[in-house]
């Protein structure tokens, strides 16, 4: 049963407007298929589940394999994808704590339980408790979507491409209402995940050294962290040049086009820059198979670490006496944030203005036209699209 008064079945319905449809749900049927924004059904939340009326939504490289890439280790269709966003809480389930109807939440792919031995350690971000899902559904194995009577899948453990989605409350993040709602989607994934990776994962000392492979919102996010916890040199690297100013604008001191000299490795071209040392740290955040042996190359030997953020690797060979050499690859999911313990001071930095995320929204669409979003990534200038609900 749920708290609120809105326990019913909602219907996302095609309303008709002047300039055209305006459709509230965007189902995918296959991958490499186009998104059709179509009428589907929400149900009511379960006893700990929230339904949260959503207000933005963002498009993250994750999102862009899911829809288009084969070879998806989890491709389930048809399906509602969206895992970036920010709404507000319509109803909940009657063992949900600390929310209440009209409050403004993002949704988290991870949760901290607090007790679990993942949870109280330092190492880690991944709860036991509550882990990761990856199935497309829901704890209990059932979806709160459909669509003329057929089940739809969950993304993560939400779907934020439409009107409404129905999450765990585990999986949510009260905001302070005074923040954008613009920059809490972004912050729900992708520039949190970076800040995070030099952050937590990483643990960049001051007057440092930095390299980061991709000035995507990821990028960027690892630039940003770096900035502030002091490193001395932050290398961008990206083929497109466009990029510079954006790195430019969030710490970084010096940037790498790979394309511009095609005679050297990137690994090398890093080391040029560090009087052939290499940096303290490198991430990796693309998801490319050839940038992975290259970041790690690009590290100090005896201490450089590797942090591999980039999702879309199946597998990699990865050169072996690099690491032999002593040098740390390491993976990480959401930066290493703890939801509880950690996202909250990043939400503070960004109600204080300690970033400007503004740098990083450079593009808005509809959700009826969250196929030409797509499009727009594909653009030099586009960093981050926001899709208005």
């Amino acid at each position: 049963m749920s708290k609120s008064r809105s326990s019913q079945i909602i219907t996302c319905k095609v309303v008709n407007l002047p300039s055209g449809l305006l459709l509230t749900a965007a189902v995918i049927w296959a991958c490499g298929e186009p998104l059709k924004v179509e009428e589907i059904q929400i149900e009511p939340p379960k006893s700990t589940e929230v339904r949260v009326r959503m207000l933005y939504a963002s498009l993250c490289h994750t999102d862009v394999l899911r829809a288009r890439r084969k070879g998806d280790p989890v491709a389930v269709f048809p399906r509602v994808l969206g895992h970036e966003g920010v709404g507000m809480v319509e109803s909940f389930g009657n063992e949900v704590n600390g929310l209440e109807e009209g409050d403004y939440v993002i949704p988290t792919m991870l949760a901290e339980c607090e007790a679990c031995e993942n949870c109280t350690s330092a190492n880690t971000n991944l709860c036991l408790t509550y882990p990761l899902s990856r199935s497309g559904l829901m704890s209990d194995g059932t979806s709160r979507m459909s669509i003329k009577g057929q089940k739809l899948y969950h993304m993560f453990t939400c779907s934020t491409w439409s009107e409404y989605m129905v999450i765990d409350y585990n999986y949510v993040h009260k905001i302070d209402p005074s923040i954008p709602l613009p920059h809490a989607s972004v912050l729900s994934c992708g520039f949190s995940t970076g800040f995070g990776a030099a952050w937590k994962e990483a643990q960049v000392k001051m007057g440092s050294t930095v390299a980061v492979l991709g000035l995507g919102a990821v990028g960027l996010g690892v630039t940003e962290g770096a900035r502030m916890l002091g490193a001395a040199k932050i290398i961008g690297v990206d083929k497109n040049s466009m990029k510079k100013d954006k790195g430019l604008a969030f710490g970084m001191t010096d940037f790498i086009n790979p394309d511009e000299c095609s005679d050297k490795s990137i690994s090398q071209m890093i080391k040029d820059l560090t009087g052939g040392m290499g940096v303290d740290y490198c991430f990796e955040c693309v998801g490319a198979e050839s940038l992975i042996n290259q970041a790690i190359q690009a590290t100090k030997e005896g201490k450089g670490k590797t942090i591999v953020i980039g999702g879309g690797i199946n597998s990699v060979k990865i050169d072996y006496f690099p690491l032999l050499s002593g040098r740390t690859l390491k993976g990480s999911i959401f930066g290493g944030l703890k939801v509880k313990s950690d996202l909250p001071i990043l939400m503070e930095k960004c109600k204080n203005k300690e970033f400007d995320l503004d740098e990083l929204l450079t593009h808005e669409v509809t959700l009826q036209d969250i196929e030409k979003a797509f499009e727009l990534l594909k653009q030099p200038d586009c960093v981050k699209v926001l899709i208005k609900i």
